[in-house]
């Protein structure tokens, strides 16, 4: 996404009063997340904060990073231990006149089992590609932040499946 994008979705994430979520905006350091995780050291980041769901006791890392340092922002979330991505959007198209992030379901596991994967995915959740509406305020964060909290439990729902359900 283009940086004046990620600036924007970062500014409303911060000034969201949402009731659902707790959002924590971390310290950067000269434009740069600092002892976050190895794929971020030294790239330039606009925003990152920590998002939690009390109730459910689940968060993220929402990361705005310009990940291949070429003026192309991705909105990287990471599980809450920091020790993977659970998506990785940078791409945005229009869709009935509003932006929205569009992230594809592709998993990468070196099992062979990647395709009964997909189709789990796809048929639990109606495609392999998510469509998520930009909030145009923080008035419409808390929305957002469900359907990416959503798309996250997914995720790892359908990358464990095989395990789940010991699929040959």
């Amino acid at each position: 996404m283009e940086k004046e994008q990620a600036r924007l979705l970062a500014d409303f994430m911060e000034n969201s009063a949402s009731a659902v979520y707790e959002i924590q905006k971390l310290e950067t350091s000269g434009g740069r997340l600092l002892k976050f995780h190895q794929w971020t050291n030294g790239k330039p980041t606009l925003a990152a904060f920590e998002i939690t769901k009390p109730d459910s006791d689940t968060g993220y890392y929402f990361v705005f990073i310009d990940w291949h340092q070429n003026d192309n922002y991705y909105l990287v979330v990471y599980a809450h231990d920091r020790s993977t991505t659970c998506a990785e959007i940078r791409q945005i198209q229009e869709i009935d006149g509003a932006p929205h992030l569009i992230w594809t379901y592709k998993p990468f596991k070196r099992d062979g089992k990647n395709d009964q994967r997909k189709a789990y995915f796809k048929q639990m959740f109606g495609s392999t590609t998510i469509q998520i509406k930009l909030p145009s305020s923080a008035l419409e964060v808390e929305k957002f932040l469900g359907q990416v909290f959503k798309l996250c439990q997914n995720r790892l729902m359908a990358d464990r499946i095989v395990e789940k359900f010991k699929l040959e």
